[in-house]
């Protein structure tokens, strides 16, 4: 059979993780600090008809040999961590990391997750949380009586009572970064897993060990370029044409083949 078929088999499935990685990237131009994703490709294997350097004849080496591809995949889907605009809201729990780290958040089963989403709100118990019910990590507790919440670029939170003049510090707000955060491991909800790729998390107080400074009353948004996400859906589209084309000119050759046999 024409391996040329195969080939592009390979070249028409690689395409159409690609379109899924530019569609999700897409559906999320308007997520709260989310990070786009990139396809990685890879050749595949060889087929080595005649090695480079290999002998032709006696005393006569071939300089490049014969060598047949099998195909393309995508090897991994790469995040992007760059950071998004920021837009401001004036919302005292909105607060967006301006640099390098990530949010720590408590998951139901008592494991921390991290996250660039900064639009927090209170829970029942006055703890601040993500829109999704999960704890600020360490958790920090707000008095329903506060009338104001100031969260300082260092991460120091402070609430100020009626009636009284100055704050009153009720915790601070830790980030922390990873030597490989492409590494992370994504788990929808705006969160990410450590995973042994990304490290061990590196915690520490916004501003310090190259950690990004916080700013209240801002949100991150998505860092998706919807135009040049448009023009990679169509440069896929277009690859995903031209590796039919070749499925169907290999199926001409063999039923050509066929005819004169």
């Amino acid at each position: 059979m024409n391996s040329a078929l195969w080939v592009s088999k390979t070249g028409l499935s690689a395409m159409d993780k690609q379109l899924n990685t530019v569609a999700n990237n897409l559906a999320n131009v308007s997520t709260t600090a989310f990070k786009k994703d990139r396809a990685v490709f890879e050749d595949l294997m060889y087929k080595t008809v005649r090695a480079p350097g290999g002998l032709s004849a006696q005393n006569a080496e071939l300089p490049s040999g014969l060598q047949l591809g099998t195909g393309v995949k995508v090897g991994a889907t790469q995040k992007d961590f760059s950071n998004g605009d920021y837009n401001m809201t004036d919302r005292q729990l909105d607060i967006a990391i301006q640099g390098k780290g990530f949010f720590q958040v408590l998951q139901p089963d008592g494991t921390v997750a991290y996250t660039r989403d900064g639009s927090f709100q209170l829970n029942s118990e006055g703890l601040i949380s993500t829109s999704g019910g999960m704890v600020l990590e360490p958790g920090i507790q707000i008095d329903p009586n506060a009338i104001e919440i100031i969260v300082s670029d260092d991460g120091v939170v402070s609430v100020r009572m009626s009636g009284e003049a100055d704050p009153q510090e009720v915790g601070a707000i830790n980030i922390a970064g990873f030597i490989n955060p492409t590494g992370l491991g994504a788990a929808g909800q705006n969160i990410f897993t450590e995973t042994n790729a990304s490290g061990p998390p590196i915690v520490g107080a916004p501003g310090e060990d190259s950690l990004g400074t916080l700013g209240q009353g801002m949100l991150e948004a998505s860092n998706v370029n919807s135009i040049e996400e448009l023009v990679n859906m169509i440069t896929t589209q277009r690859a995903y044409e031209m590796n039919s084309k070749v499925i169907a000119s290999a199926d001409g050759m063999m039923s050509f083949a066929i005819q004169q046999l």
